[in-house]
């Protein structure tokens, strides 16, 4: 009985442990959809395991892009990153998006972050500090990125691009009864 127990754990853990396969798609509208059934001109995507978030175990992401370092300054990076969106994350109705940068170690007071979206500035092109809220953010696909730049504008660290996805209300995917969203256009 012992063995059989065993086994059947086991053969949980692995099912577990192999992940399982998730189709994402574009549709003409633009709303990404994802299912587990094949779509045509669906991309396919291995899922491995549940995505989790713990804000005392948010680490840096590994290893950043080759970042120019500054001899003058005399603060090289160990690494920077993105932490806030992860990348992939799916927000279902965001008005706005935080954008948390980490760095090893913090930035100086003389050094800057600037955080880009889409491959436009963020903030008027001015540092954002390690925080920035995109608000309001469009649906749809975004990629964000950050640099840490030193006195002299030289860039000291170039965090890995993270792309997340937008999805808002509409007229398909109402809200739930007595919150505000999206009402349909008078005839």
């Amino acid at each position: 009985m012992l063995r059989i127990l065993f086994t059947l754990m086991s053969l949980a853990c692995c099912s577990l442990a192999l992940g399982t396969t998730v189709y994402k798609w574009v549709d003409e509208n633009g709303v990404i959809h994802y299912s587990d059934q094949p779509h045509p001109n669906a991309e396919k995507l291995q899922v491995q395991g549940a995505q989790t978030y713990s804000a005392s175990a948010a680490a840096v992401r590994g290893p950043p892009e080759p970042a120019s370092r500054s001899t003058s300054s005399g603060n090289s990076y160990k690494a920077c990153g993105i932490v806030q969106p992860v990348d992939q994350q799916n927000l279902p109705n965001a008005e706005s998006v935080a954008v948390r940068v980490a760095s090893d170690p913090m930035p100086r007071a003389e050094d800057r972050v600037f955080i880009t979206m889409d491959g436009q500035a963020v903030n008027g092109g001015k540092p954002t500090g390690l925080s920035f809220n995109v608000t309001p953010i469009d649906r749809g696909e975004h990629t964000v990125s950050a640099q840490i730049r030193g006195p002299g504008d030289e860039v000291l660290c170039r965090t890995s691009p993270v792309t997340f996805y937008v999805q808002q209300r509409n007229l398909l995917s109402p809200p739930p009864p007595g919150q505000p969203g999206v009402s349909p256009r008078p005839h």
